[in-house]
């Protein structure tokens, strides 16, 4: 196990993609948390994440995976966009109503893939994951740097770049092994998906003045704390877009019950806020209904 885990890191970094241990039979990195750094050592000058521990140097791999350690690829030191095909996880991990009937994250992908009018490119280096996903390696595009995404492109697609890993061929979690399905250079990321993946400018604010022109009968008080609601929502980062619009409905709820704005403006000017960042209109409904009814701007029933 050690000799192959050894290769499967030495193979790795041969390809220019440096390394890190993950803890035996697990995708966890190894080593200490950034909670319980010592601060000695390697990290005597600040605590080192694994992107920064990553390594080509042979002799220091050699050394490392004197133990069972399985392998991870820094994706962002690497040069490496990883599409991150997914499966459900059980029965009741279902695809949300806009991917709805589509099976898996290569299902969505390919979905993707279509409706930008390309084939799916496959034609790249590729790994199977334990549970039968698929790892899609490609090349990072030049003059840009890429973040690693959860559910950017879709359901169940995630993105490994800088700020993340992947688990290397040849690593073992829960008994089954990563396998090399394709083994192949690396294709560049194919330009329409480095555009999807790039990171757009927060809207800018709607003047006061734009705002109160459109809120009839609404007070200054209450058109400020729209606009205030508003700022929130076009400022939310990804993964936490969906709460900053539930909290938004939930704040303005008040308001609503005092007839200083109405339902109908709340929920347009929070929809309209929510898509602009990315969301889905039925995904912005379900958000701005629950927060309205969680403050008790409508009835459960409504929602």
């Amino acid at each position: 196990m050690n000799s192959t885990l050894l290769n499967a890191a030495l193979s790795a970094a041969e390809r220019g993609w440096p390394v890190f241990p993950l803890r035996p039979g697990d995708k966890r990195p190894a080593g200490h948390p950034e909670h319980n750094c010592p601060r000695t050592g390697r990290c005597a000058d600040g605590h080192r994440i694994p992107e920064q521990r990553a390594t080509l140097d042979a002799d220091r791999i050699r050394a490392c995976w004197q133990a069972p350690y399985n392998v991870g690829i820094a994706t962002g030191p690497a040069n490496l966009v990883v599409i991150d095909l997914d499966l459900p996880k059980d029965d009741s991990d279902t695809a949300p109503p806009e991917w709805a009937g589509l099976a898996d994250g290569l299902d969505v992908f390919a979905v993707l893939c279509e409706h930008a009018g390309q084939r799916l490119p496959t034609e790249t280096y590729t790994v199977r994951t334990r549970r039968g996903g698929q790892h899609l390696y490609f090349t990072a595009p030049e003059g840009r740097t890429l973040r690693s995404t959860g559910g950017t492109l879709g359901w169940k697609v995630d993105t490994r770049a800088w700020g993340g890993y992947v688990v290397a061929a040849g690593s073992t979690v829960g008994g089954t092994a990563y396998e090399i399905i394709h083994d192949v250079p690396p294709a560049p990321l194919p330009a329409w998906l480095g555009d999807l993946l790039t990171a757009q400018p927060a809207p800018a604010p709607m003047p006061l003045a734009e705002l109160s022109a459109r809120m009839r009968n609404a007070t200054a008080y209450s058109t400020a704390a729209l606009r205030g609601e508003l700022e929130k929502v076009l400022s939310a980062r990804e993964g936490g877009r969906n709460r900053a619009v539930y909290f938004a409905a939930y704040a303005l709820a008040r308001m609503i019950r005092n007839g200083d704005l109405t339902e109908g403006a709340v929920t347009s000017e929070l929809t309209s806020a929510g898509e602009s960042i990315g969301l889905p209109a039925g995904e912005c409904r379900t958000a701005i209904r629950s927060g309205l009814v969680r403050g008790g701007a409508l009835e459960a029933s409504a929602a």
